[in-house]
């Protein structure tokens, strides 16, 4: 089985160069790589929410999903994010009980925004932190009480790829896999791109 790299979530916050999403920064536990992932506003609000220990009036879906598997006697063994490609990241999150073991696919955002609910540990395969990872980045302190990240840090990581850069097979190719991943948000600005060009 491939080694698998514990991680740890070290700051969230406002993503700059993608209107209404968020960069989660996760570390490698006793290393220096820095894993940063794009997520959107409904799963950092998710994620945050549960680091600040913030009850919301009602539960929101991860709570929800905590509820239906503590019910039926699940607990949440470990998240693993297993690959990235072509800058999307996926992830499994590892189920037991008492009678069955299984593995459901998830985005990472979900996965942890659940992980953090169980109190379970997030890993991710050594061949998705080679992929992904960075191992400088610069903190810069800010105070903006409207965003609702839980770190009052800014992460600034290497830049993705602008999508000008890309043909337009190869836009057409990642719209497809956006919307096969219902990563909606990135569907959007790529076919905003494509439409561009017609």
């Amino acid at each position: 089985m491939e080694k698998l790299i514990e991680l740890e979530i070290l700051g969230l916050s406002s993503n700059h160069s993608q209107s209404g999403s968020f960069t989660l920064v996760l570390g490698e536990v006793g290393g220096a790589r820095r894993l940063p992932i794009v997520i959107g506003m409904f799963e950092a609000q998710a994620i945050a929410l549960e680091i600040e220990k913030i009850v919301p009036n009602r539960p929101m879906t991860h709570d929800l999903f905590k509820s239906f598997a503590t019910g039926f006697n699940f607990d949440i063994e470990r998240i693993v994010i297993t690959d990235m490609k072509e800058g999307v990241y996926y992830a499994k999150i590892q189920c037991k009980s008492d009678h069955i073991e299984s593995d459901v696919d998830a985005r990472p955002s979900d996965a942890i925004a659940i992980a953090i609910r169980f109190g379970s540990p997030v890993y991710c395969t050594e061949k998705a932190m080679s992929e992904g990872a960075v191992e400088h980045y610069e903190v810069e302190k800010k105070d903006d009480k409207k965003d609702p990240a839980p770190s009052s840090q800014k992460f600034t990581t290497k830049k993705e790829p602008s999508l000008k850069d890309f043909s337009l097979d190869k836009l057409n190719q990642m719209l497809d896999k956006a919307i096969n991943n219902e990563d909606y948000e990135r569907a959007a600005r790529i076919r905003d791109e494509i439409n561009k060009r017609n």
